[in-house]
């Protein structure tokens, strides 16, 4: 059954949250694989075997693709590997719920940049201050943050905008879950020169063979899927607002999983960023219900 108009927004909110769910608890479980592999070997495992994963589920026909579709599957396979690379080797050094709280920077200043709302703008606000608080919790709070950490992550942010304007593309250029499989084979060639020797590791051991494919499951296969298909239904301004609740629930993974601390100031941030998620989302309804409500227009030709 084909989805109404108004069902899509809600329908590409419920991905976001599934994919901030997955996500976090993805990261604290590759965590543990920090002390045997390294941060870059975890992600190269992670990878590979998401893209296998997924090319045996989709079986993706790219012979038939053209030149910009490639070009689009190439560009986000390139922000895929260098975003989980940058990330991992931050958490290794500052606990997971700053790093993403700080990784976030990227989708909102892409929210801030691309919104034409005054509210959006208002919601982007309040969830710079949750991230500014978190910031200061990280500088003057029990856990002081590590600068190569802090560095390593800023990286990541960056590499997060280019991740969500080519999934955008990806999604718009590229029927199913093709480009997202296909994406994954390309980071996964990226990575080789550092996967090789945490391959051999791995297959020697069925324990790390495990994390390392639950960790794909959960940080990779699931949170990229549910993101696609979300960016087909959602502006990317909206999404990457939305995106603010993954703080919140890497508070709550890194507490959880790997038993990180949460103050008080860093439960406000998280109050914050979460209050904004719930903010944009509200909007986004009631602009497409007086979309839908409202007087008919007849569109206004085009030159040819």
């Amino acid at each position: 059954m084909q989805q109404s108009a108004s069902s899509r927004p809600l329908v590409g909110v419920a991905l976001v949250i599934g994919s901030c769910l997955s996500l976090p608890f993805g990261a604290a479980v590759a965590a543990q694989l920090f002390p045997v592999l390294g941060p870059w070997g975890v992600t190269s495992m992670r990878v590979a075997i998401a893209a296998l994963l997924l090319v045996v589920i989709v079986r993706p026909r790219p012979r038939r693709w053209t030149r910009s579709q490639w070009t689009a599957a190439v560009l986000f396979g390139f922000s895929l590997a260098a975003m989980n690379a940058f990330f991992y080797a931050a958490i290794d050094r500052i606990p997971l719920g700053p790093a993403v709280a700080i990784e976030f920077l990227g989708p909102l200043v892409l929210a801030a940049i691309l919104t034409r709302r005054l509210a959006d703008a208002a919601w982007v606000g309040v969830a710079l201050v949750g991230m500014a608080l978190l910031a200061v919790d990280g500088l003057v709070g029990a856990e002081p943050l590590d600068p190569l950490g802090v560095l390593f992550v800023l990286v990541a942010a960056g590499f997060w905008i280019m991740y969500i304007r080519m999934s955008a593309r990806v999604g718009a250029v590229i029927p199913g879950s093709g480009g997202l499989a296909m994406g994954l084979v390309v980071a996964a060639v990226l990575l080789i020169p550092v996967g090789v020797p945490a391959a051999v590791t791995v297959a020697g051991d069925v324990n790390l063979l495990l994390l390392a494919a639950l960790t794909a499951v959960l940080s990779s296969v699931i949170p990229y899927s549910f993101e696609l298909a979300a960016l087909r239904r959602l502006p990317q301004r909206v999404f990457g607002v939305l995106l603010s609740l993954e703080p919140a629930f890497a508070t709550l993974a890194g507490w959880l999983v790997l038993g990180q601390s949460a103050t008080p100031l860093r439960m406000l941030a998280v109050a914050l960023v979460v209050l904004a998620s719930v903010g944009t989302t509200l909007g986004v309804r009631r602009q497409r219900r007086r979309d839908e409500d409202g007087p008919f227009t007849a569109p206004i030709p085009l030159p040819d």
